[in-house]
């Protein structure tokens, strides 16, 4: 049985193929934005409607079309990074694991929640502070387009967030 010996070119070759990957993964998430979750041709007026106010409650209730639903099957399974702001499901003593980004401050909160295509279910492995829970956010993850219903809203995409950073104004 004739062993190898490998040379300094092989190894590096094999220690490139190894550890670059996840490397240039990690810096491959293409920036994108809110509209970009749109399908094309779908206009954001033809999402939602004319609405109706809910007197009793003092607020103003979106009419959501079957457009509001359809997502942009061509960022399904993207890497991708997208701004938003935290509102928070699950917490812990070390932060938050769970939560929906949203494209404005109190969305689903104190208004109606945005359109499902204009929603993000976010899910992190390492908590995010809650001290930093209300700053705007940078996730960057591979882009789902998996519809889910949650207690507050109805959901068009999902992310397994790999990186959340504050989101820094330019």
């Amino acid at each position: 049985m004739t062993r190898l010996d490998p040379s300094r070119r092989s190894f590096m070759a094999l220690a490139a193929a190894t550890f670059l990957p996840g490397r240039a993964f990690a810096d491959s998430f293409r920036e994108i934005a809110w509209p970009d979750l749109i399908p094309r041709g779908v206009p954001y007026g033809e999402i939602i409607g004319p609405g109706q106010m809910d007197v009793m409650n003092d607020t103003w209730v979106p009419e959501f079309d079957e457009n509001a639903s359809k997502v942009n099957t061509r960022r399904d399974g993207q890497p991708v990074k997208l701004p938003g702001y935290i509102i928070p499901f699950d917490i812990g003593a070390d932060g938050v694991t769970s939560f929906m980004l949203v494209l404005y401050v109190g969305a689903c909160i104190h208004t109606p929640p945005p359109p499902p295509n204009q929603l993000v279910f976010v899910t992190t492995r390492t908590p995010w502070p809650s001290e930093s829970m209300w700053d705007p956010v940078w996730v960057s993850g591979r882009l789902q387009a998996r519809a889910m219903t949650t207690q507050i809203a109805d959901v068009g995409y999902q992310i397994g967030a790999e990186r959340i950073e504050i989101y820094e104004w330019q």
